[in-house]
């Protein structure tokens, strides 16, 4: 038997913790070299996978992104017709709104109307047999001066209009040339009551033209027009209104201007109806002031004026002369001459209320001066 030596186990030994130590580190990698194929074979399949994910995922976002235009384009329309919607609501509900308004306005101009001179001093409280709706009236025999009815006579008002019968009466007795022309100013322009006229500033009418649109259908501008240039100017022809009522024995009648505009300008029934009476006597103010219409040629355009006196055109009257007046402060006012049942008769209506009230009393008075058996009754209302 042979026996090694310690030397030679010790080589023996290393070898066996060489091979040992070897085969350890040799045995992670094959490990590792089994596992990578089935790597890579994950890799490999899951990619078609992640393909269809991604082509899932792109197709949804497609879709999202069509719903969402379309969204975005339906919300788009529904917010502007919303809007057409919103704004046509909110146009007509503007319009309903000024119509309100407008309405409102129109309730309040009319609630606030001033009152008549004749209305404050509680003249209306007088009571007269025909019920009449002016405040003040005098009917009389225009041959006789026979008083057939008076009420309120000598009470003191503004007379609007009824100043162009003091105008024309000047102007038609004056003998100044009918037909010089005369131009409307500014200086016409009314400046009281701000009334508007269909006679521009710049307009040219003869004389003849403006009186007979005064008279007839109460032109302010003509009226004062006539006034301004008349010789000497409208201080001076002012001046001369109130020289003539004086003349005429008018004592309670005094004027500050041509046209009726001013409330200043003030006369009674009894003073108006010696006015009718003596411009009655001149042909030029009888033709002019019951003329039923009139046209001007205004530049290249002709221009109808009618009659602001309804009555002219009516077949159951003779009107000899007539004038309407009207401003807040003075009511409805009307004079008259006519001609009833053969009789001259001269009316005076002042502070009418109502449109048509004046005419109204005009036709009350003709029915029951026809009526009169004798045409020597009197009336008289208690003052």
């Amino acid at each position: 038997m042979h026996h090694r030596s310690p030397f030679a186990y010790g080589r023996i030994a290393k070898a066996l913790a060489f091979l040992t130590l070897s085969c350890a580190l040799a045995a992670p990698a094959a490990y590792a070299s089994k596992k990578a194929p089935t790597k890579k074979q994950t890799t490999a399949a899951s990619a078609p996978v992640k393909k269809k994910q991604t082509a899932k995922a792109t197709s949804t976002k497609k879709v999202v992104a069509q719903k969402s235009t379309k969204s975005a384009t339906s919300n788009r329309k529904v917010v502007a017709t919303r809007a057409v919607k919103s704004n046509t609501k909110v146009a007509r509900k503007a319009t309903a709104t000024r119509a309100v308004a407008a309405a409102a306005a129109g309730a309040a101009a009319v609630a606030v109307a001033r009152p008549s001179f004749g209305q404050m001093a509680g003249l209306h409280q007088v009571s007269d047999p025909l019920d009449l709706k002016s405040s003040v009236a005098l009917v009389l025999d225009q041959d006789t001066k026979e008083v057939l009815l008076s009420k309120n006579d000598h009470a003191v008002l503004p007379i609007a209009s009824i100043t162009k019968l003091m105008t024309g009466l000047l102007i038609a007795e004056a003998k100044l040339p009918m037909d010089e022309m005369i131009t409307i100013t500014q200086d016409d322009v009314d400046t009281e009551k701000h009334s508007s006229s269909r006679l521009r500033v710049g307009t040219q009418l003869s004389r003849g033209e403006m009186l007979h649109l005064a008279l007839m259908s109460s032109e302010n501008r003509a009226a004062h027009a006539l006034g301004r240039t008349y010789p000497g100017g409208l201080t001076h022809f002012v001046q001369l209104m109130n020289n003539k009522a004086k003349l005429l024995g008018m004592t309670e009648t005094q004027y500050v201007e041509p046209t009726g505009l001013s409330s200043r300008n003030q006369s009674s029934a009894h003073d108006l109806a010696t006015l009718v009476n003596v411009t009655h006597a001149n042909p030029l103010m009888r033709q002019y002031s019951t003329s039923p219409s009139y046209e001007v040629a205004v530049g290249n355009r002709m221009l109808q004026f009618n009659n602001t006196n309804s009555l002219v055109k009516s077949d159951r009257w003779d009107i000899g002369l007539q004038k309407t007046g009207y401003i807040s402060e003075a009511g409805r006012c009307l004079v008259m001459q006519a001609e009833v049942s053969g009789r001259k008769i001269i009316m005076v209506f002042l502070d009418s209320v109502g449109k048509y009230s004046r005419q109204g009393d005009a036709e009350r008075v003709r029915h029951w001066v026809e009526s009169l058996s004798n045409g020597s009754g009197m009336l008289t209302a208690s003052k």
